[in-house]
């Protein structure tokens, strides 16, 4: 216990001042500072002194009341319960009767409680010093002695000497947490333009930006391109949203929308006030925004979305806080952009690494000395390597070209402005076939800045093969023009020099023209058929068919022709079959055409048909003993105009357009076809249709 100091009162500031030098010299604290004053005061009044310390929201109060014998006492007092507004206008120290006072505010005011008579107070605003972020203090006295009363210009002194060291530790703390703010934004901004990963950034956001802003919550909202709504993260909205659709607003809509379409920031300290705020997200959320800064993410002249923080936790938004928001915003902004930036490259990069692996033509990327740096499995198939062996190997190595010049070809392509850069090629495998390739190129960049070109290398033995199949075709069509066209020319210049006297014969010539005017009206019929299956004109609504049906009227005739040329002829159709769906004359083209084909291609033997139903499909098989099919025509067989080398080279007509038809015929109402082939044994054509549901 300290002895009760009573000082003379010419000696009291005197003493005040020189004991609260030495004792807060090197305190910067200010409730410390507060307590400190308290304790002097009363040492040196020797009354209770009670200091009182509000918030910046003036939402409570601390208080320190000590008494003479300096026991110091500390309290923490709604607005209310101190009672402290009351005394706030005093800003001289001002005597009060407790008498003079209404019971009311005495009966709730805890200060008036506590006094038995009279209270000496002073108040300082935070107005008075508007430079700092002043507390409102107010000095008490409780029941101060007479003399005390009677030097009323010592206790302004006090009150002066306690406004010195507050508003110095004012002061320090306002550095201090300007310097404390400075470095959170100052590592957050570091820290945003050494990441391109968009969830980094995001997560950058809360903790220590959240406690510097001194707000509830961020959130950013970014703008899409080509609505211009703004859509606010998931990540950064709270768990109130977790189960509620995204939050989007329309161009313009509420306060985002304004700040991004206006690229102006707003301070909002009243929400609902506010014209331009939107209500329902809260509605929709059960979230309450009372209060925010919005402003734009802007990158160069355009507005990519915006950053908002929400409610302030004590007190209100001010410029200060705004300019701690705009020191942020401008990273943010940059480091969203060239998150997006980097996440459209990447995507990009594995498209075209995509694209590039699955193309079905070989493609390699190649440097000025010709040299592959990268290449693709089709360029490795054709090749007869892999790619990790292609790399790294020069284009005049692995490439044998007849009377070309691959070197010239790779010289080219970084010199010319040519778009097209191409060049034929022959490849020798190792087997000893010759792989014809079409090699187009063309540098990658713009403005001869290019150290890289890419190269396509285009299998031609396809288009070599279609190429064959158009010369076979035009000659099987020569042919199977010219044959009739001359038999029905012959025979009718024959009746006509008068060689058909007798009956006889003149029946026999117009059989004759009559037999070959329908096989080129049959060759007519197929390439209309054909036309209107390119143009997808057949009818490809299924009815029900009976296969009985079709059986009856189509294998009679051509059972007959098998037998006529020597063949054996058995059939084994089951007599109910049920029904499918499709049409009735195309099923019997089908079977006319694989039937027909099968005694065409049979020189002797037997040929049979069999028809029979399996689960829900009806089978039907064409069974010849003929010239067979080389296996490396099975992949061709049903392409139009493909002919196998065996049949042209034994001289049997035909357009190549038969089994093309039968494989487009069946595609329409859904049916299959495969083929079993033996060379020199014969073949079997199998045919799936799905049966018809009841």
């Amino acid at each position: 216990m300290i002895d009760v100091v009573s000082p003379e009162p010419g000696q009291r500031l005197t003493l005040f001042r020189q004991d609260t030098l030495n004792d807060l010299r090197d305190v910067f604290d200010v409730h410390l500072v507060c307590s400190h004053f308290s304790r002097y005061v009363a040492r040196y009044t020797g009354s209770r002194a009670l200091v009182a310390l509000g918030d910046s929201d003036s939402i409570y109060y601390d208080l320190w009341i000590t008494d003479p014998s300096e026991v110091i006492n500390q309290y923490r007092w709604t607005k209310e319960e101190a009672g402290i507004d009351a005394l706030a206008g005093y800003e001289k120290p001002t005597l009060i009767d407790k008498l003079e006072v209404p019971a009311i505010e005495v009966i709730s005011s805890r200060i008036w409680q506590d006094a038995r008579r009279q209270l000496l107070a002073a108040s300082i605003s935070p107005e008075s010093r508007p430079h700092t972020s002043f507390p409102p203090i107010t000095l008490i006295l409780l029941d101060p002695a007479d003399d005390i009363i009677n030097d009323i210009e010592a206790v302004q002194a006090l009150l002066d000497q306690m406004c010195v060291f507050v508003e110095r530790a004012v002061l320090l703390g306002e550095v201090q947490r300007r310097s404390n703010e400075f470095t959170v934004i100052t590592e957050v901004s570091r820290a945003l333009s050494s990441t391109l990963n968009i969830q980094q950034i995001y997560e950058l956001l809360t903790g220590p930006i959240l406690d510097t802003l001194n707000v509830e919550t961020l959130s950013i909202g970014l703008v899409e391109p080509v609505t211009g709504d703004i859509v606010f993260v998931d990540k950064l909205l709270g768990p109130m949203f977790e189960k509620l659709p995204p939050v989007r607003l329309k161009r313009g809509q509420g306060v985002a929308g304004w700040v991004a379409e206006h690229q102006e920031p707003v301070i909002i300290n009243n929400a609902y006030s506010d014209q331009r705020f939107f209500s329902g997200v809260d509605k929709r959320s059960g979230f309450r925004t009372s209060s925010m800064i919005c402003i734009p993410l802007k990158v160069d002249d355009r507005a990519i979305g915006i950053l908002q923080a929400i409610n302030r936790k004590s007190g209100k938004f001010s410029d200060h806080d705004l300019e701690l928001m705009q020191g942020l915003g401008g990273p943010l902004a940059a480091a969203i952009e060239n998150a997006n930036l980097n996440a459209t490259v990447l995507s990009e990069k594995h498209r075209l690494k995509t694209l590039f692996a699955s193309m079905t033509e070989g493609l390699a990327t190649v440097n000025r000395d010709g040299i592959i740096i990268n290449a693709n499995d089709a360029l490795a198939t054709l090749f007869g390597s892999n790619v990790e062996a292609l790399v790294g190997e020069s284009l005049r190595n692995l490439i044998e070209a007849r009377d070309s010049n691959i070197e010239g070809l790779v010289t080219k392509v970084f010199s010319t402005t040519d778009e097209d850069v191409m060049m034929a090629v022959v490849l020798s495998q190792e087997d000893g076939r010759s792989l014809p390739l079409l090699i187009n190129c063309a540098p990658i960049g713009e403005d001869g800045q290019t150290n890289e070109a890419i190269f396509v290398f285009s299998d031609l033995t396809e288009i070599r093969e279609v190429e064959r199949m158009r010369d076979d075709l035009f000659q099987g069509i020569t042919h199977e023009l010219h044959t009739p066209l001359a038999t029905i020319l012959m025979y009718s210049r024959l009746m006509r020099e008068g060689k058909t006297r007798h009956p006889e014969k003149a029946e026999r010539f117009l059989g004759v023209i009559e037999r070959e005017s329908d096989r080129l009206q049959r060759m007519i019929r197929q390439m209309l058929d054909l036309a209107k299956l390119d143009a997808q004109e057949l009818n490809r609504t299924p009815q029900p068919v009976s296969l009985n049906t079709v059986f009856e009227e189509i294998l009679p005739p051509l059972a007959d022709r098998a037998v006529q040329k020597g063949l054996l002829y058995r059939h084994r159709i089951e007599s109910d079959l049920p029904l499918v769906l499709g049409n009735l004359e195309v099923y019997g083209e089908i079977i006319s055409i694989l039937l027909d084909n099968a005694i065409k291609y049979t020189p002797s033997g037997s040929i049979i048909v069999n028809a029979r139903h399996e689960n829900d499909m009806v089978i039907i098989e064409i069974i010849d003993d003929g010239i067979g099919i080389p296996p490396e025509a099975i992949n061709y067989l049903f392409k139009p105009f493909y002919r196998a080398q065996t049949a042209v080279e034994r001289g049997i007509a035909g357009t190549g357009l038969g089994l093309y038809m039968v494989k487009e015929y069946l595609r329409v109402y859904n049916g299959q076809i495969a083929v079993q082939s033996t060379p020199g044994k014969g073949s079997a054509f199998i045919i799936k249709l799905p049966i018809a549901s009841e």
